[in-house]
């Protein structure tokens, strides 16, 4: 593969051309597929500049221009251009290519996997398939008609509605037209013969939309749920955003080789049948809600993504950031909405924090890019959600969805910037977000420091702070952001205290804050208000405040807000891992911490609540607060916090699980949230009570044996084998006895055994990679195996270097196959400089293996060159 160089946002310039329609007609095969693609041509501008079409990995065959065919001496080839001379100002050209469809492992463009045709284009993906002016800014209106390669291949789809059928030469074809201009990123294709689940939905308009989704042959029956999915996110976003699908039909097919989660294109999602598959005895309640998620997510792109798109993929946040704030709103509105943001702030503070703080950092408006497949980042999705979500706390749901609406009315049917949007809500609300648009520009994540002080005399509340951004690659200097904390105030028994302002804007470095409320009736003499800060995680930000644990304590038990609630038991942990790594002691608990989580077990919270309170934080998360990562130290902590725990607890803990346990035997599973609840806690309890000794490796034995559905069943496998109970091995065997075969469910299996904590997992990873059901072809199978490994911090990063040279060489492998997904098995080694020196050295050394590598992808030359230069 030829070595990309870096494009930068300031450079963009209009595209020279634009593409009004394209006729598309494929004619299918497996290994000769023949693609003759028509394009009505516009020159932009005043100039006499050729041509130039992007292509990759394709033939080209035949190419004519108004119907007559090309000089040879008018156009030139490459392996990445087509470059045409042509005098015209509009004309129609005609490019017939070639392309193998079976040889395509990277499972971008066009291929075919397990007999089934099919399609991802986002991001650069299109040019592997026809030549064509690739990229988001050239909206063109599609017709494309498919032509199967026999009888065999009943299912023929592509974007927009169906306009015609028939048989040309013995071979089934469907033409499709797609009546919204769109860049072919959003192109898509499927052709394979599947089973179909079929619905309806009635638009508020009172359009009738058929839906259908495509599933492999005896999946049937793990798709009603995706179905239900899709009717709730369609109802849910007429509801609350006032948006209505604008088509006759919408498709969603399941395949099991894709490389990303799900791909919105117009009309005809394709998503990885993890995200569509699951009834009660293979999919946990976690999937069935991730279903939901991005079968949300998906739709919700059919405006924040398709009717307007991106101007370039700089400014991939604008679609991305926006449709997860959808989603996660639709999750909230649909279930608990303080359960899902715990959930949404865990993946910040694990994962995106740690890459704000390594060598890719960068905006969610990124400044540069090698290979654009990189930047599909927590970052730019999910640190590009909170930017929303801040502007959403900032406006208030009135004000949002007037933005919203001004952003529709504006850019609908264009490609547009993160700028636009801003301004639209600028505009819908004559506010100045001029300093808030620095998330936009900025990387990193800000440290903000808060002291809180009490002034009897004026009964008032002063907020002192300050925030400071730490130096990230390429911006050594930050200016200050404009951040939105919400506090709260309550007094030392918990009570909740009135205050005049309950959301602090911070635009300086420094600022203080006077608070005034209803402290006078509330606090005693010589009492001062308890204080919450960042309240509903209101900013994606580090918070550094020296607050007593007794004050973390009244706010775990007390704080109105959930996620403040759960934060404080977070802090607390954390505090105590932190402490003992620092001082080289082991942790210890004391009978306050105890009797806290005591009285959280016992209480009437939202059980899902009290086991995500009850989660310890991960390894990743402890790391943040470290300059260099100590990762034994935290490691054994924190093992041995549980074990505490565990040990203090296990009577409280065993009535609870027991109660619950006959709760939930009563009846069948059912999909509600109080049972999804409840088995949460239970589960978590579990896994407590497997560490607590032998007198509970039974429980963990009869609920694997008595589980009706694969909540309980893996939570019961996961206790056992996290938890090194002696009962592991046989619940293992057990389980892939009953499941070998089902690959979705055995991802599951495999992933269990990744992420357990002991001496053998190396091994033990290195012998499942010859497991009948794992194939390095696959990228879920890799997923389940190898990143999740990549995620165990106690293994790999064991002190041997052994887990770094495992990986490194599967990302060699990978390098030739699949970049994209060899490119993220590398983000585990991004942050090799956080380190001790040893295992510094032994991950600096797989780098430059892989770097090495004599045709290495421009995936991993960016990550590589960005982690050894920074």
């Amino acid at each position: 593969m030829s070595q990309k160089t870096a494009k930068y946002r300031k450079d963009y310039q209009a595209p020279k051309f634009t593409i009004d329609t394209v006729n598309l007609v494929v004619e299918l095969d497996k290994t000769h597929t023949r693609v003759t693609n028509t394009m009505t041509i516009k020159r932009q501008g005043d100039h006499k500049d050729a041509l130039v079409l992007d292509g990759e990995h394709i033939q080209l065959e035949q190419l004519a221009l108004n119907g007559k065919a090309v000089d040879a001496h008018k156009y030139e080839i490459d392996d990445a251009t087509l470059t045409v001379h042509v005098d015209d100002n509009e004309f129609t050209l005609t490019v017939v290519n070639t392309l193998n469809p079976s040889t395509n492992k990277a499972l971008e463009g066009l291929y075919l996997a397990e007999g089934t045709f099919c399609t991802q284009c986002e991001a650069e993906g299109f040019r592997r398939i026809t030549y064509y002016l690739d990229r988001p800014d050239v909206l063109a209106t599609f017709t494309t008609k498919v032509i199967a390669p026999n009888a065999d291949y009943p299912h023929i789809l592509a974007n927009g509605n169906s306009v015609e059928r028939g048989e040309e030469g013995g071979k089934p074809f469907v033409t499709w037209h797609d009546p919204y201009p769109k860049p072919s990123y959003l192109f898509a294709l499927v052709c394979g013969d599947f089973d179909l689940l079929e619905d309806t939905f009635v638009t508020r308009e009172g359009r009738e939309v058929a839906l259908q989704l495509f599933v492999d042959k005896g999946n049937l029956d793990r798709s009603e749920h995706a179905m239900v999915s899709l009717k709730n996110a369609m109802r849910w976003d007429e509801e609350r955003f006032g948006l209505v699908y604008d088509l006759d039909i919408y498709m969603i097919v399941a395949v099991d080789f894709f490389n990303m989660g799900a791909m919105e294109n117009k009309g005809l999602n394709v998503f990885n049948s993890k995200y569509v598959l699951a009834n009660p005895k293979t999919g946990t309640d976690q999937d069935f809600l991730n279903i939901e998620s991005v079968i949300g997510h998906e739709y919700f792109h059919n405006w924040t993504g398709n009717r307007i798109t991106c101007r370039d993929w700089f400014q991939l946040s604008l679609k991305e950031g926006l449709t997860v704030f959808r989603d996660q709103e639709f999750s909230s509105d649909l279930g608990s909405r303080a359960v899902n943001r715990i959930q949404n702030v865990k993946v910040i503070r694990s994962h995106q924090f740690t890459e704000d703080a390594g060598p890719m950092a960068h905006p969610i408006r990124p400044d540069k890019v090698v290979e654009m497949n990189n930047f599909y980042t927590v970052t730019v999705y999910n640190k590009g959600s909170e930017v929303i979500r801040m502007m959403h706390t900032l406006l208030g749901e009135a004000g949002f969805q007037n933005g919203m609406k001004r952003y529709v009315e504006r850019h609908d049917g264009a490609a547009v910037t993160c700028e636009d949007f801003v301004r639209a809500m600028e505009d819908a609300n004559d506010r100045d977000l001029s300093v808030f648009r620095r998330w936009y520009e900025q990387a990193g994540t800000p440290n903000v420091q808060v002291e809180t002080s009490f002034d009897a005399e004026k009964q008032q509340l002063v907020v002192n702070t300050r925030q400071t951004i730490p130096a990230t690659p390429g911006q050594p200097e930050k200016l200050p952001m404009h951040i939105p904390m919400r506090i709260s105030a309550y007094s030392p028994r918990g009570e909740q205290i009135a205050l005049s302002d309950n959301l602090l804007e911070l635009t300086e470095e420094r600022q203080t804050f006077h608070v005034s409320g209803a402290f006078a009736q509330q606090l005693n003499e010589n009492e001062a208000p308890i204080i919450s800060v960042f309240d509903d995680f209101s900013a994606p930000v580090k918070v550094e405040r020296d607050l007593p644990e007794s004050a973390l304590l009244t706010l775990m038990a007390h704080a109105n807000d959930p996620v403040s609630r759960w934060d404080a038991a977070q802090q607390l942990f954390t505090r105590r891992v932190v402490d003992a790594v620092k001082t080289q002691t082991t942790v210890e608990v004391d009978e306050a911490l105890v009797t806290a989580c005591e009285r959280l077990i016992t209480s009437d919270t939202d059980p899902a609540l009290i086991a995500l309170t009850l989660t310890l934080p991960s390894a990743a998360t402890v790391g943040e607060y470290f300059e260099t990562i100590q990762i034994d130290a935290i490691v054994q902590n924190l093992r041995q916090l549980k074990r505490h725990l565990a040990d203090q607890l296990h009577g409280t803990m065993g009535a609870r699980y027991a109660e619950i346990y006959q709760q939930l035997q009563q009846h069948d599973y059912r999909l509600s949230g109080e049972d999804i609840a409840l088995r949460q806690l239970q589960n978590v309890l579990l896994s407590y009570l497997t560490v607590a000794g032998e007198n509970y490796v039974n429980l963990s034995q009869t609920q694997f044996d008595n589980a009706s559905n694969m909540t309980d069943r893996l939570a019961a496998l996961q206790a056992s084998v996290w938890g090194n109970a002696t009962n592991a091995t046989t619940l293992i065997e057990a389980f892939d006895k009953q499941w070998r075969g089902d690959k979705l469910v055995m991802d599951k299996w495999f992933q269990t055994q990744a992420l357990a904590d002991t001496d053998g997992t190396i091994a033990n990873v290195k012998a499942l990679m010859n497991h009948p059901d794992f194939s390095l072809d696959n990228p879920n199978r890799i997923y389940s195996l190898l990143a999740a490994f990549t995620q165990n911090s106690a293994r790999f990063h064991q002190f041997d270097g052994s887990g770094y040279e495992l990986i490194g060489d599967v990302i060699c492998q990978l390098n030739d196959k699949n970049p994209q997904v060899a490119s993220r098995l590398i983000s585990g080694f991004m942050s090799w400089k956080r380190y001790d020196a040893e295992r510094q050295a032994l991950m600096k050394q797989q780098l430059e293996k892989i770097q090495a590598l004599p045709n290495l992808a421009s995936d991993l030359q960016e990550k590589i060159e960005n982690s050894l230069t920074a």
